[in-house]
């Protein structure tokens, strides 16, 4: 779990955002496919809030679809993952390693996300197991609306 300095009580300050430079610390991925541009809220071992500005100059939109740019739902399902990937990386207990999907679960999708929408995603972890497996509850709002909920799950992989 990443702290800031500590407090004059010598009490750890819980850091609760992540810039994109940080968030790469914690994820391997990279352009095209780092999908989280930034973490707004983070409680640790619980919840972290993710943003992801989506703009008209992403690689997908040349061919998704011409003339009428549509996130890809596996995208948007991707980048709730990359942001339980940052709650399952800061878990002090849990081993280090590379976390991939084991499983994705009543995802559905409720509005389209365009070039120019902020994606802002809130995973919750619902559960974690021998320190390996976790699942957690995804949800990726634009502008207050719904655009796709779902439950992933984990794995740890060495």
């Amino acid at each position: 779990m990443t702290t800031s300095p500590e407090t004059s009580e010598n009490t750890p300050v819980i850091q609760t955002t992540f810039t994109i430079e940080e968030i790469q610390q914690m994820l391997p991925h990279r352009y095209p496919f780092l999908l989280v541009d930034r973490i707004i809220d983070f409680v640790p071992g619980k919840k972290a809030v993710g943003i992801k500005n989506v703009t008209f100059n992403e690689p997908q939109f040349q061919g998704h679809f011409p003339g009428r740019s549509l996130m890809p739902g596996v995208l948007i399902v991707e980048a709730m993952a990359q942001v339980g990937g940052v709650v399952m990386t800061q878990m002090s207990d849990v081993k280090s390693g590379l976390f991939v999907f084991a499983g994705i679960d009543k995802v559905r999708f409720r509005r389209q996300v365009v070039p120019g929408d902020q994606l802002v995603m809130t995973v919750e972890l619902l559960w974690v197991k021998q320190r390996r497996f976790g699942k957690m509850q995804g949800r990726a709002e634009v502008d207050g609306q719904l655009a796709a909920e779902g439950e992933l799950m984990f794995s740890l992989v060495n």
